[in-house]
């Protein structure tokens, strides 16, 4: 094992099998680092620091496991040796995560559960820094024929219109709807806003013989389902 306190060594310098590429070819991707999987994708550091170092810093600021998922452009430009491309990099490397998550979770889908709903709209909604308001629109199979976002940045109740909400729904033959919104500070309680909106909605939904289902807030790895809760 080489001793790494004098200098910081390259990753061309560093034994063959500690090498990120070689340790992935030789090993298998699952024994590798954190670190090392981002700098697989940095591919190459700075003028001052490895592909290494820079993937560490990314670890080890405020962005983290946790904030990259989450991460805009603008945050990952923020940091030291990272440009334009190596961000564009790292935000296409999460959002294809995020996309094989979704996939994975709507081929196990039971849209009878609360559950496996809500573990669906986790991966989407829980790292999100703004309120978005969303419908899931079920055949009459309850099968899935689309996700459709109705407002984002904040929900003004008072201009969620019912209108709004079931354009899509007549529009695409839905039968019936799952109501999502998620909570940026992570606690998915409802408000009382929350359940008038519910409320409101579940009426409009009778009057169109469009039955909603269920209206599931999502939180921090946390969700609240008002059909579990017996609210709807």
């Amino acid at each position: 094992m080489y001793n790494y306190s004098e200098r910081t060594l390259t990753i061309k310098e560093m034994p063959k099998n500690e090498r990120p590429r070689e340790k992935l070819i030789d090993i298998g991707v699952e024994f590798l680092s954190n670190e090392e999987l981002v700098a697989i994708l940095l591919a190459t550091g700075s003028k001052e620091k490895t592909a290494l170092e820079l993937a560490r810093d990314i670890l080890n600021n405020d962005l983290g496991m946790h904030g990259l998922a989450m991460a805009q452009l603008e945050d990952f430009l923020k940091l030291d040796g990272i440009g334009p491309a190596k961000a564009c990099i790292l935000m296409s490397a999460v959002e294809l995560g995020k996309r094989i998550a979704y996939l994975e979770s709507v081929e196990k889908l039971d849209l009878s559960s609360p559950k496996s709903i809500a573990d669906l709209m986790m991966r989407d909604m829980r790292f999100e820094r703004v309120e978005k308001f969303k419908i899931l629109l079920l055949d009459v199979k309850n099968q899935l024929i689309s996700k459709e976002e109705i407002s984002t940045g904040g929900i003004n109740y008072s201009l969620v219109d019912a209108k709004v909400v079931f354009e899509p729904v007549i529009r695409k033959g839905a039968t019936s709807i799952v109501l999502v919104h998620n909570h940026p500070s992570g606690d998915p309680n409802p408000s009382a806003e929350d359940k008038k909106l519910t409320e409101r909605l579940s009426q409009a939904g009778k009057y169109l013989s469009i039955e909603v289902l269920d209206h599931i807030i999502i939180g921090d790895n946390k969700y609240y389902s008002f059909k579990e809760n017996f609210l709807i």
